[in-house]
């Protein structure tokens, strides 16, 4: 391409340092885990910023969250996050909305053709469960029941029954979520087979170290330095609507009530002890460990989604349905 061809996008990627690498999902399957391990590495650039999302312009938020900060919304944008990267640093990025999202794939292609793409499949029934405790812990979602919030699929994508501060409500289309085959599709449509690398949650879990070392050989480091392993955005519940409510409204001040309580606050205590005193409300006080999985419900999503698992298992020539229990199910 000529210079006076070369589109504005790709004169600007061409003076600024682009990500080669995505970690594209799903949430809630260990994407922030895998994170943290390979932005310690000295070969390896990530930005502070997790889940930029930029690529997923099909998911756009209602309406932007105070507290979660601004995201990048133009290419000049979301390039700055990469500017400290070092010319022989691979420079990546995670948002777990890319493996969902229908138009990731292909504009995270138009950036970057040979950008290596890292996707984390779950079981799907653990997957929803875990994924429904995190839409609750966001407030996108207010129905405590997974049963009742999966029954309401049909309405909510009529744009009914969607809580009032959800800021995505696409994301409470649950089943949309474990279309894998589909979603991979997306990426090997407009990648090579070679540049997609598709773990397993269950298999993460089980060996963290196994599987970032073959996360960092599949980008090209090094593979032998020291790694220390983490546990990062573990599965909680709520324990009380009401108290998640006042110390979301405090963070945030929304209302007048919110803000004359963040007021106060701000008066009693510096910044770093105000945020660290919430914080500790938050895992004390709202936050607690999830309750056993309710078994009939969790055997009744892995009879509807069978067909999703043996699709994937053809798909990938892996025995996934064995993997995940599926063979058992009836």
């Amino acid at each position: 391409m000529t210079a006076s061809s070369e589109s504005p996008a790709a004169a600007l990627a061409s003076r600024t340092p682009i990500p080669d690498f995505f970690i594209v999902g799903h949430a809630k399957c260990g994407t922030t885990a895998l994170y943290e391990m390979l932005r310690h590495h000295p070969q390896i650039f990530m930005p502070e910023l997790k889940e930029p999302a930029f690529f997923a312009s099909d998911l756009r938020t209602r309406f932007q969250r105070r507290a979660a900060g601004p995201l990048p919304r133009t290419l000049p944008d979301y390039l700055a996050l990469f500017e400290a990267a070092q010319p022989q640093q691979h420079a990546g990025e995670a948002s777990s909305l890319y493996l969902w999202s229908a138009a990731a794939a292909r504009e995270i292609a138009e950036l970057q053709p040979d950008a290596r793409i890292i996707a984390i499949l779950r079981e799907p029934a653990s997957f929803l469960r875990s994924l429904h405790f995190q839409l609750l812990q966001n407030h996108i979602e207010t129905q405590k029941s997974l049963r009742k919030a999966i029954a309401l699929e049909p309405a909510r994508r009529q744009g009914k029954r969607i809580p009032r501060r959800s800021v995505r409500p696409q994301a409470l289309l649950y089943s949309e979520r474990v279309r894998y085959a589909e979603q991979l599709r997306r990426y090997h449509a407009v990648f090579g087979s070679e540049q997609v690398l598709v773990l397993i949650y269950e298999e993460f879990r089980r060996d963290n170290e196994a599987t970032v070392r073959k996360v960092q050989r599949f980008l090209g480091v090094d593979d032998t330095l020291p790694i220390d392993t983490t546990d990062a955005n573990p599965t909680v519940r709520v324990r009380s609507q009401q108290l998640d409510d006042l110390v979301h409204a405090v963070s945030v001040g929304h209302g007048p009530l919110s803000r004359a309580a963040k007021g106060t606050v701000k008066a009693l205590m510096p910044k770093h002890l105000r945020t660290s005193a919430l914080r500790l409300a938050q895992r004390r006080v709202v936050y607690g460990k999830p309750p056993p999985p309710d078994e009939q419900l969790m055997a009744e999503l892995r009879v509807r989604f069978k067909g999703e698992v043996v699709a994937l298992s053809e798909y990938l020539d892996r025995d996934l349905v064995s993997l995940w229990g599926y063979d058992r199910v009836e």
